[in-house]
């Protein structure tokens, strides 16, 4: 893949009442969207939804036809309000359907006489979709087109991941880097707009902390092109240096 291609974008839909009431902290947004920088995707949206069908099934909608893939997270389990898959098939106009392959694998799994109805649910997925191995509790997510359907439970979600990953088509590596010094956002603003104006491929983000009892901010340079991003973090040192402050180089946080 040469720096000239096009960047992948993506966007993850993290499903689930038990989010939006606090109830669970989510993780599997933060996970996604490391691996996604990592294989050159750029995670442009995320959404939490709750566990409405009109809801799952406009988002699915809207986000598969903005970006080049979408993965949601949550929702396939066993229980009456596991509703995601069923909404991913409305979505694409497709019957949802027991499938042979996730019946097999639950047959195995389960010991003999386990295999209930509710957990015979796990082994729906929409007509024409392929299998998400799960590693972990056999119960298997599914593609269909560009959209992804994975476990809420950060532990499978991930592997299932892991397992997907050589069907994604990544774009060129996403770089960044971060320069922070104690200085205040509004002193550095005017210059710091101007520089984004001379890098316009580049992402130039502002995020203010507050550390040794004193308020600054780091700033971070993302992008595809190495010279660019060294070029601009020089420039950045200079003006941080010439507003009366000391550049700093930092991971980025």
């Amino acid at each position: 893949m040469t720096a000239s291609a096009p960047a992948r974008t993506a966007a993850v839909l993290v499903i689930g009442n038990e989010i939006l009431s606090g109830r669970t902290k989510d993780v599997n947004l933060g996970f996604l969207a490391e691996q996604l920088t990592s294989l050159g995707i750029r995670l442009r949206e995320a959404r939490v939804v709750a566990d409405v069908e009109a809801d799952i099934v406009a988002a699915v909608n809207q986000t598969r036809a903005a970006y080049d893939y979408v993965f949601t997270t949550g929702g396939i389990g066993p229980t009456h309000d596991d509703i995601t898959s069923a909404c991913v098939a409305k979505a694409f106009g497709v019957p949802l359907l027991l499938d042979e392959r996730a019946v097999a694998l639950l047959t195995r799994h389960y010991p003999p006489g386990q295999l209930n109805e509710a957990r015979l649910r796990m082994a729906q997925v929409p007509q024409g979709a392929s299998l998400v191995d799960n590693p972990v509790s056999t119960a298997p997510g599914f593609q269909i087109g560009n959209v992804f359907v994975l476990a809420g439970v950060p532990s499978i979600m991930q592997a299932m991941f892991g397992g997907l990953k050589h069907r994604l088509v990544g774009g060129p590596p996403i770089l960044s880097r971060t320069v922070s010094g104690f200085i205040a956002e509004g002193t550095i603003a005017a210059g710091l707009g101007a520089l984004q104006d001379r890098y316009p491929q580049l992402e130039i983000g502002s995020y203010p902390f507050f550390r040794q009892g004193r308020f600054g901010a780091s700033f971070v340079m993302r992008g595809t092109d190495a010279g660019q991003i060294a070029a601009a973090a020089a420039e950045l040192k200079t003006l941080i240096h010439d507003l009366g402050a000391e550049p700093m180089e930092m991971e980025p946080a």
